[in-house]
């Protein structure tokens, strides 16, 4: 007898745990038991379908890069230097005057886009560090005014100088002239910030940014006009079937020369600031503290402010609506012309 239960035993136990497992799957179903699992009753093995997309902090757009620290890349604003290349890949773009009154100068921030060519590359000045720094960005730079070197030189931002560069990061292009010619790739920045063992993710906080499907409130073509001088001035044509703001500067279409494709911004920021001269060539704007500012987006205007936290060069530049309340912008790239208050700025 003892044989025989010992011959079965493993029979009836196969059968209990078989009628065990259908009897918790029942109660699962039924939403009284959850074994292994969150309460709510999720599906904890969801494809990799339904995993929530990452959004870069600064543009709002899905990639696969959001994560990664920005890279801000000083170019040229001079007119021998047109087409740059890579500033349709940027999440974000400042336009700002390296003299008053005069030669603006840009620098572009990536974080989604890792474009295979960025220049012409030139150097930076103090009052885009704190723009930089905001945005827990790398700043890369060929050179730059000595009131910005000081700075730098005390480490107070990771930074990537070609004119300290071995030859690997940065690189000249023959038939183009001095000092316009300078050039590097996301990727060779990648490397040189790894070989200087920064922080390659960030501690951005980013921006907010709309939600849903997004059409614009605007139904016919209009013109924003950022007054900068001569071949400097900057005009956004805004087109309500794109939802697109396309940019022009000197009377002629922004070209990026990596693509041949005119650049396309979602939001337009003008950023009144004052702007003096410091010594010399050299001028500086005031980007930290508040002033006023004029947010485009979904072709509406919207009038607001800026601020930035003066006793911290770390601090998020913000951009309010007249109530007072944070800008969400749409998602996609965003330029920031940064204007004096005596230049004109008009859309119509």
């Amino acid at each position: 007898m003892k044989r025989n239960i010992k011959r079965f035993l493993p029979l009836f136990l196969l059968i209990v745990l078989l009628g065990l497992g259908g009897y918790l799957i029942s109660q699962k179903a039924g939403g009284e038991i959850t074994i292994g699992g969150n309460s709510g009753g999720q599906n904890n093995n969801s494809s990799p379908s339904d995993e929530p997309e990452l959004v870069s902090p600064i543009s709002g757009l899905e990639c696969a890069n959001a994560q990664r620290r920005p890279i801000a890349v000083m170019l040229a604003g001079d007119a021998i230097a047109r087409p740059l290349s890579g500033l349709s890949e940027a999440d974000l773009v400042f336009n700002m005057p390296v003299i008053t009154d005069s030669i603006t100068r840009m620098m572009a921030i990536y974080i989604c886009n890792s474009p295979k060519e960025l220049g012409s590359v030139r150097s930076t000045r103090d009052d885009f560090i704190p723009l930089a720094r905001g945005m827990d960005a790398i700043l890369a730079h060929w050179g730059g005014s000595h009131f910005a070197l000081d700075l730098l030189d005390k480490g107070i931002m990771d930074n990537i100088d070609a004119l300290k560069d071995s030859g690997s990061t940065f690189f000249r292009k023959s038939g183009i002239a001095s000092p316009h010619n300078g050039f590097t790739s996301y990727n060779r920045l990648t490397q040189a910030a790894e070989s200087f063992d920064y922080r390659l993710t960030s501690d951005f906080s980013g921006y907010l940014h709309l939600e849903g499907k997004l059409t614009g409130t605007g139904t016919t073509t209009k013109t924003l006009l950022a007054g900068f001088p001569g071949s400097y001035q900057v005009k956004y044509i805004y087109d309500p079937e794109d939802n697109s703001y396309f940019r022009w500067r000197g009377g002629t279409k922004e070209i990026d020369k990596n693509n041949n494709q005119q650049v396309e911004a979602k939001n337009v920021v003008i950023m009144i600031a004052e702007s003096h001269q410091i010594e010399g060539q050299y001028n500086t704007v005031a980007v930290e503290g508040s002033g006023k500012a004029q947010i485009y987006r979904n072709g509406e205007e919207i009038i607001g402010t800026w601020k930035k936290d003066k006793t911290s060069q770390t601090s998020k530049l913000y951009f309010y609506d007249s109530a007072g309340q944070e800008i969400r912008f749409v998602p996609g790239q965003i330029w920031v012309e940064v204007v004096q208050p005596n230049q004109t700025v008009s859309w119509q």
